[in-house]
């Protein structure tokens, strides 16, 4: 188990030779692949919560194949031995200083800094939405507790209109706001109801999915399901106790109109954006997200910080399989700063969208920087561009083992990191 720092173990909470900030996905990843490579190496990670998520199985919570509890570990048991856990809120950054100071007056030294503490989903950007959520047939499977509301709502719900919406982007797994609206409406089909529920997905975007190879089999299960499809809607506002949502839509000549829409079931992704001590931090870019190189994830500026996950700034997909592949790049990367190892490695931007269109079928998104195809296995074995049962195998019953037991222990089981190449630097 972690050594706990308390706020009064000032003295040896005080300096660490490498201090991560965030215990998600990211944070834990690198830690192990950190010790992996080096056990004697000095490691701090700070973070306040008492519990870590396994968020990828929160979109199964919501269609009843998973329950909750499977997908909550206690933090004190997850984060790999060896590493001091300063349990605490994170107010700011001094690079110059090489500090992060904490909300309760400490301040922690480094000589590396990692900064992975995830992004803020900010519900309050929609007028009316915190106060209604989980309750007036309002939920999101973006959060733990509301994603078995979700599947509630699924079950209940025999005739009426259900809404699914999808934000701006960047945001965390850009295929859940479709997964949620797909297994809603599988779940209606199988059961007969789907002619008297009325599904509709509005996306803030113009596009069904970011990556054309896919979108052919995406829109055939729109097509299958009946789903009225909205682009360029934005959702502004919820009015629970009376059923209504609003939209502000983009038209094509950039002007917009207002449109209200009701609903007996309303699937809301919120917007996103980075963590607040991020955004007025001087590792933020001009719109709030760590910026680093999008392949060594060295912050430009200040070289003996590194960033991953949800908060950097490179434009892959955020998700945890992007996350595992990041974490060795980031460990690789840290030791060669410290002088341990001797070549630098580089991250292609490789992230991956297990799009769930059905129960027992997944459409397996694989893809680098720039929507380059990038599957893990060969075409005649599993084409990701199909919907096929062999994924969703790997996502129900492979992926959350592969998470607790390889990923967050340091196994980098088709993640090793790949040495850089001087195109990547250039």
């Amino acid at each position: 188990m972690p050594a706990l720092l308390s706020p009064a173990d000032s003295s040896r909470a005080d300096h660490h030779k490498v201090v991560i900030v965030g215990a998600g996905a990211a944070g834990i990843a690198t830690a192990s692949s950190l010790i992996a490579r080096d056990p004697s190496l000095d490691i701090a990670l700070i973070d306040p919560a008492d519990v870590h998520y396994y968020q990828p199985g929160w979109t199964m919570v919501g269609a009843g194949v998973f329950k909750a509890p499977s997908t909550a570990h206690t933090m004190a048991g997850t984060l790999p031995r060896g590493v001091r856990w300063i349990k605490a809120r994170v107010d700011g950054f001094d690079p110059q200083g090489q500090l992060v100071m904490l909300d309760d007056g400490r301040a922690v030294s480094y000589e590396q800094l990692v900064v992975c503490p995830g992004l803020k989903l900010d519900w309050n950007a929609i007028e009316g939405l915190s106060e209604t959520l989980g309750r007036n047939g309002v939920t999101s499977n973006y959060r733990y507790d509301l994603a078995p509301y979700t599947w509630q709502l699924v079950q209940n719900l025999k005739h009426g209109r259900a809404l699914f919406t999808q934000p701006p982007m960047p945001i965390k797994c850009a295929g859940a706001p479709q997964k949620a609206l797909y297994l809603s409406c599988d779940h209606w089909l199988r059961n007969g109801h789907l002619g008297n529920v009325r599904a509709s997905f509005f996306n803030a975007g113009a596009v069904l999915f970011g990556v054309a190879d896919y979108v052919p089999a995406l829109m055939s299960y729109i097509d299958k399901y009946a789903v009225d499809l909205n682009y360029q809607h934005r959702l502004t506002a919820v009015d629970g106790p009376n059923k209504r949502a609003t939209f502000i839509r983009t038209l094509p000549d950039g002007s917009t109109e207002t449109r209200i829409e009701a609903f007996d079931m309303l699937h809301v992704v919120p917007p996103q954006v980075a963590p607040d001590f991020i955004r007025q931090s001087p590792l933020a870019d001009a719109a709030g997200w760590v910026d680093v190189d999008p392949h060594t994830l060295r912050h430009r500026q200040f070289g003996n910080i590194h960033a991953l996950g949800d908060v950097a700034n490179t434009t892959n997909a955020k998700t945890a399989a992007a996350a595992r592949k990041q974490a060795p790049v980031v460990a690789n990367n840290v030791l060669v700063a410290l002088g341990r190892l001797a070549t630098l490695a580089q991250y292609d931007g490789y992230g991956s969208c297990p799009l769930t269109v059905e129960r027992g079928k997944i459409v397996l998104a694989e893809f680098t920087y720039g929507g380059k195809l990038a599957p893990s296995f060969p075409r005649w074995l599993l084409d990701g561009r199909k919907p096929t049962r062999l994924a969703w195998l790997l996502k129900a019953q492979i992926l959350p083992p592969l998470y607790w037991k390889a990923m967050l222990k340091g196994r980098e089981w088709l993640a090793r990191p790949q040495p850089l190449m001087v195109e990547a630097q250039q």
